[in-house]
């Protein structure tokens, strides 16, 4: 199984797109967005594949976006939640609530998925891997990340401006 990962979209739609369709045909089985959704039109460039959402600080219109996840059939773990996926147990939150991320912790998850710094991040604290797969809006570069499970490979994916092209 592969996942792939992906936050702080914010309202880039065609990134999202151009994003969504590297990760396509890296192989990815299942797409986890890690929060920072903030249009429904965004999410809709994620459907085709099981798909879970957390929502992250610039996440306003939390209904209207429930909706459309719901609309595409996908998860919505609200800030966070904790997921099963192929006997792997992976904690998924935005990352700017610290009692979300204290209770997420506390499970031990084999993997804990977070956005909300614009930085791609892995790093292994205990026996959690710690992953940010970076961000499609405001960094210097825009990343998603795609990871192999069982063996824990992790591919960083950037994610050239699709004006550029």
């Amino acid at each position: 199984m592969r996942l792939g990962i992906l936050s702080d979209t914010h309202d880039q739609v065609e990134r999202t797109r151009t994003a969504v369709d590297l990760l396509a045909r890296a192989g990815a089985d299942v797409l986890i967005h890690c929060g920072d959704i903030t249009i429904p039109d965004v999410i809709y460039e994620l459907s085709g594949r099981p798909t879970f959402f957390v929502l992250g600080n610039c996440d306003e219109e939390l209904d209207l976006l429930r909706r459309a996840i719901g609309t595409i059939g996908g998860t919505c773990l609200d800030r966070g939640g904790l997921v099963d996926l192929g006997g792997v147990r992976v904690a998924v939150t935005h990352g700017h609530l610290g009692k979300e991320w204290e209770r997420l912790e506390a499970e031990s998850p084999d993997y804990f998925f977070s956005g909300h710094t614009h930085q791609a991040q892995d790093v292994r604290r205990g026996a959690t891997r710690f992953i940010n797969p970076g961000a499609l809006h405001r960094a210097s570069t825009w990343t998603v990340a795609l990871l192999h499970l069982p063996n824990g490979k992790l591919d960083t994916i950037q994610v050239e401006d699709h004006r550029q092209k």
